[in-house]
């Protein structure tokens, strides 16, 4: 059995701004992963609304990325592969942040991942990064939350590309396959959920095929 650890934000944990509900297990996009993937793997949600890299918000009083990774990574070992997808919230206008602090921020999440041994292996887990899609048009409460993001969201994929390159991980682009609703210009629909698991299910097929 493969465990897959998937990381990332409200667009991990799923919710769907057409319906105005979370998804079914099954139709977000690590649901679609395991699905695609087959009973030899077990896929592990880790999805929290809000989720930064190394931010706190004190609005949300939510915990960032790094802060939760390491106690996460030890609940769910042994791992096989984390996936990583995050810099989304780190573009609100509250941090006034840049592209290259979402770089800054995520090394250190990546690095808490590359360096965590676990209790019950000796091999470490594979490092997948994903990058965001992009912000369009954000919409109703987001509009003032992600004030000037549309602009930064573009510059998102070249600092993960960046990452990925010098950690030796996977990595994909969400912004070349799927776009957020029109609905909110942030959360992906159901389609777009399914179109990326497929995709992430692609690319991790690809990884143990070769192993």
């Amino acid at each position: 059995m493969k465990n897959i650890l998937c990381y990332g934000d409200s667009n991990t944990f799923g919710w769907d701004p057409e319906e105005s509900r979370r998804p079914d297990r099954d139709q977000r996009w690590p649901g679609v992963l395991e699905k695609e993937l087959g009973a030899d793997y077990h896929v592990i949600e880790e999805g929290l609304p809000g989720r930064t890299t190394v931010f706190y918000d004190p609005v949300m009083n939510l915990i960032s990325g790094l802060d939760y990774l390491y106690p996460c990574l030890y609940s769910h070992q042994p791992l096989d592969m984390i996936i990583i997808m995050l810099g989304t919230n780190d573009l609100k206008y509250l941090f006034n942040a840049a592209p290259f602090d979402v770089f800054q921020g995520l090394e250190r999440v990546v690095k808490t991942a590359l360096y965590f041994e676990s209790d019950l292996s000796d091999a470490r887990p594979q490092l997948f990064l994903v990058s965001p899609a992009r912000i369009i048009a954000p919409k109703a409460q987001f509009t003032d939350m992600f004030r000037g993001a549309e602009e930064k969201s573009l510059g998102l994929a070249a600092q993960v590309k960046a990452l990925a390159l010098k950690y030796g991980a996977l990595y994909l682009n969400a912004a070349d396959i799927v776009e957020p609703s029109p609905a909110d210009g942030i959360h992906f629909n159901i389609a777009s959920h399914r179109i990326l698991g497929k995709r992430v299910a692609e690319a991790a097929r690809d990884y143990f095929g070769k192993k």
